[in-house]
């Protein structure tokens, strides 16, 4: 339970410091939402299965976040459709079986509703979900916020590389087609409305669809979740810089970010251009010396794909066997220990330095990986 407490805590912390002007109450429900009805089975999983149950707990308040929050229940199915919809595989099946219906006036949403009205009446897992959220929380509002956010994410669980919804709507497809399609000739046009209808009623049948739209999707996913990441940063860094350095130099990245050249930063500043200049290079050496490695490590080498846990300093497998046997055995431990996020003071013990001794080697090991990865690429 430990896990699951920890998680609480985390969830709530952050919570708060997001949606400030949100009560507790708001706070504690969406963590409530976000770790499910049995938060006890985390405290069970082992550690690469507890890390990949973070990150859908993530994904899933991402959904939340990015779509669905600070808007009303009628514009948040409003975009709920509107994403469901513009999925090119849904949509251009969606729109070969109206072109052989009858009923050739639907459109593309039009089903799209049939189908997720038909999921809200049918479906075992967002029956459950819709009760969990019931109990979760009173409030009407929030209530239909989380169930728009748990209705997408359940649409676009990946299913054999393919979202959810696409086997959602074969079904709805086979139970409609006697009175909403003309008589077929032949076998092969019904190929064309799914290639997954099947003599027998099997919901995980193979689909041979593209799956083009499904990879569009995580790259999306993964641009927002960059672009996010590339703004938490700046901000840290920002507030890190008016902290420890002063006024002048948070601004001068703010100007900098902007693709000013130094000689247009020295004339909004008002400074000489030789201090903006020196005012560069303090910065640069505080990005990466001291912000980077020491005060954000996590955030902004994990915004970098430059981490050492998850991408081994950036370094291809090859470039890491050479990097790591360069290394001298005391390097070797110190690698070792922060990879496997053991704390710097009992390193430091363990090697008989101080803790400010172990952060310098860390760092000087940090740029020789990324001194090798450019001569490498170069």
């Amino acid at each position: 339970m430990v896990a699951v407490d920890t998680m609480t805590e985390d969830w709530l912390s952050r919570l708060q410091e997001e949606l400030p002007d949100q009560p507790q109450s708001i706070c504690h429900s969406i963590v409530h939402w976000l770790l499910g009805e049995s938060p006890e089975r985390f405290a069970a999983l082992a550690e690469a299965d507890l890390a990949i149950a973070c990150k859908a707990i993530e994904y899933r308040y991402r959904i939340l976040q990015q779509r669905y929050w600070n808007v009303s229940p009628d514009q948040g199915y409003q975009r709920l459709i509107k994403r469901l919809s513009g999925l090119f595989l849904i949509r251009s099946k969606v729109k070969t079986w109206i072109a052989l219906s009858r009923d050739r006036r639907r459109t593309v949403v039009d089903v799209i509703q049939e189908v997720i009205q038909e999921m809200m009446r049918s479906d075992r897992h967002l029956a459950q979900q819709l009760q969990w959220i019931s109990i979760c929380t009173q409030n009407s509002r929030l209530r239909n916020l989380l169930m728009l956010a748990t209705i997408e994410e359940y649409c676009l669980r990946p299913i054999r590389n393919q979202p959810l919804i696409i086997y959602r709507f074969v079904n709805y497809l086979r139970r409609s087609q006697k009175g909403g399609m003309t008589q077929v000739p032949t076998g092969e046009l019904i190929r064309l409305v799914s290639d997954e209808i099947a003599p027998n009623d099997r919901e995980d049948c193979l689909s041979l669809l593209d799956v083009e739209a499904w990879n569009q999707y995580q790259e999306e996913q993964t641009e927002l979740e960059q672009q996010s990441l590339r703004h938490q940063v700046k901000s840290s860094f920002v507030n890190y810089l008016s902290r420890n350095l002063d006024d002048t130099a948070a601004r001068w990245l703010e100007l900098h970010l902007t693709g000013l050249s130094q000689d247009q930063i020295a004339q909004e500043l008002g400074i000489p251009v030789q201090q903006v200049y020196r005012l560069r290079e303090k910065i640069s050496y505080h990005a990466i010396r001291i912000f980077a490695l020491r005060e954000q490590p996590t955030l902004v080498l994990g915004w970098l794909k430059t981490s050492l846990q998850e991408h081994n300093f950036g370094l291809t497998p090859a470039q890491w066997d050479q990097f790591w046997h360069s290394l001298n055995a005391e390097e070797q431990v110190v690698l070792t220990a922060y990879k496997d996020n053991q704390s710097i003071d009992a390193l430091a013990h363990q090697l008989n330095l101080r803790a400010r001794q172990i952060q310098a080697q860390w760092v000087q090991l940090y740029l020789r990986a990324q001194e090798l990865r450019t001569q490498t690429d170069d």
